[in-house]
């Protein structure tokens, strides 16, 4: 059996799409599953689109959720150089072999001439306007040019090298998501294998990079799935056939109302993010908050983006990393686009969350709350935060309460429940409370219950005008062991504000 080796290639044009994420990530569990191999290649022979700092950006989102790359830019390996536009001295010789076995040939064409050759096929009614077979013959280039006239144009180097898809046949791509796809090569155009500025194209560096570093599966998004015939033809052109990647390209990822392709617009106009971590754009210092920032956790964001377009066949959700790398299968991908629902991504985050030890949690809120309590206290903040919180700043920023007295009370509440029967208990409170040294959960409900029962009031009467009296709030969790957390001098100073605040309504 061949050896797994998997490649996950993007280009360095700006920030990582999320979209990419998946794909690293279908990649990454193939070649874990099967003791392969991950390489990352960086594919930048547009150089045009090139933007500082993408690169970087996209090891640090590889290592933020958990792909580790076994071979390529950042690792080495022995295929180096794993930049394409290192390797260009290299693509040139196998352009140069196609053109000798008379299988792409040299184009002169200027982009008026590119053009006035699809004005004139539409204005003919064609709906083929393609560089190709069709109109080949009545262009600038090696096939129409003498040699003579051929050799100064190509030692005037403007010029680029073209494909030549053979006209009649049928091609076909097994591919394993979809099966067997047949297109006609009449449907295939001339791509450009070479560029002016001798840098290749996609097609032609993505099949000499996978053949010669020995990829096994390629695995990418649906919208290179026209362009497979093409690579098809390139391996057979080559003589590499027999080696040939086999091909899995991924449903796309819809907008969460599945009414068109996600994009970064549609992610802004929703609010949520669209790549792992935040991203600013040199040219605009438009910054885009990430994943990471936006409070999802990498082990969540993994198991999120794993269930986009694949199901393990069972009722099994949550997957820690090793066991999606278990129950992964290609034949389990689906074809059809999968939705972005972005509130199943945040219900992942909330179980990850309550699976989250307090500790690494109370950590966290003091490093980043940046408030001083103890970590004993935190410890408490966070077990009766957690079971409420999507992201971990929920917990600092739900639970504002338990740093700060209110200032500002629940309107809606006080309006309905503050009253001369929730002054009296919680005056009562206030003054049992002053008569004991320390509270905990207990003792508070108890002198609760207590103080009610002194002025023949039900404690159901008034516990929410308590609790609004204690946090601002009203709703939120347990008063009792809230209450145990601030302690029994902070609880006095709000209950006396709150009765000195607020005003009963006539």
């Amino acid at each position: 059996m061949r050896d797994v080796r998997v490649r996950f290639a993007p280009s360095p044009t700006g920030a990582l799409h999320i979209g990419g994420v998946r794909t690293a990530l279908y990649n990454y569990l193939l070649a874990r599953q099967n003791n392969g191999t991950m390489i990352l290649r960086i594919e930048d022979t547009d150089q045009g689109r090139f933007v500082p700092g993408a690169e970087e950006y996209i090891l640090n989102s590889l290592a933020w959720v958990g792909i580790k790359i076994d071979e390529g830019v950042s690792v080495g390996g022995p295929h180096a150089p794993y930049r394409q536009s290192e390797r260009k001295a290299l693509y040139k010789q196998y352009a140069q072999k196609l053109i000798d076995d008379g299988n792409a040939y040299y184009a002169f064409d200027t982009e008026a001439e590119l053009d006035a050759m699809r004005d004139k096929l539409k204005a003919a009614g064609n709906d083929n306007q393609q560089y190709g077979m069709h109109s080949r013959m009545q262009m600038k280039n090696s096939l129409t040019l003498s040699a003579d006239e051929t050799k100064k144009l190509i030692e005037s180097g403007a010029y680029v090298i073209r494909l030549k898809v053979p006209a009649g046949e049928q091609i076909q791509v097994n591919d394993l998501i979809r099966g067997l796809v047949t297109v006609d090569s009449s449907q295939i155009d001339d791509k450009v294998l070479m560029k002016s500025d001798g840098m290749p194209t996609y097609h032609l560096a993505n099949v000499v990079d996978d053949y010669l570093m020995n990829i096994s599966h390629v695995i990418r998004g649906e919208e290179w799935l026209p362009s497979a015939p093409l690579h098809v033809l390139l391996y057979r052109f080559l003589g590499w056939e027999k080696n040939m990647p086999q091909f899995a390209h991924l449903p796309l990822l819809l907008k969460p109302d599945g009414n068109g392709k996600l994009s970064k617009r549609a992610a802004d106009q929703m609010g949520f993010p669209i790549f792992p971590l935040t991203w600013k754009d040199p040219a605009t210092g438009e910054v885009a908050k990430g994943f990471k920032e936006s409070g999802y956790l990498p082990e969540a964001l993994i198991n999120f983006l794993a269930f986009l377009g694949w199901n393990p066949g069972t009722e099994q959700e949550i997957f820690s990393l090793n066991e999606l790398i278990n129950a992964f299968s290609i034949e389990r991908i689906n074809k059809a686009g999968a939705k972005f629902d972005i509130q199943k991504a945040q219900w992942f985050n909330q179980q990850y969350i309550k699976a989250t030890p307090n500790d690494v949690l109370a950590s966290q809120l003091l490093k980043e709350s940046g408030q001083s309590v103890s970590m004993e206290t935190a410890l408490k903040i966070v077990s009766i935060m957690k079971e409420r919180a999507t992201f971990p700043q929920d917990i600092w920023e739900q639970g504002a309460f338990l740093f700060s007295a209110p200032q500002v009370f629940d309107d809606s509440v006080v309006s309905k429940k503050w009253n001369d029967e929730a002054v009296k208990v919680i005056t009562a409170y206030k003054n049992a409370l002053s008569g004991v040294t320390t509270i905990d959960a207990t003792s508070a409900k108890s002198l609760l219950e207590s103080a009610a029962a002194s002025v023949n009031i039900g404690v159901g009467k008034i516990m929410q005008a308590l609790r609004v009296a204690v946090t601002g709030n009203g709703s939120g969790p347990d008063l009792m062991i809230t209450m145990e957390i601030l302690g029994k001098d902070e609880v006095i100073r709000r209950l006396d504000y709150a009765v000195n605040t607020l005003k009963v309504k006539a």
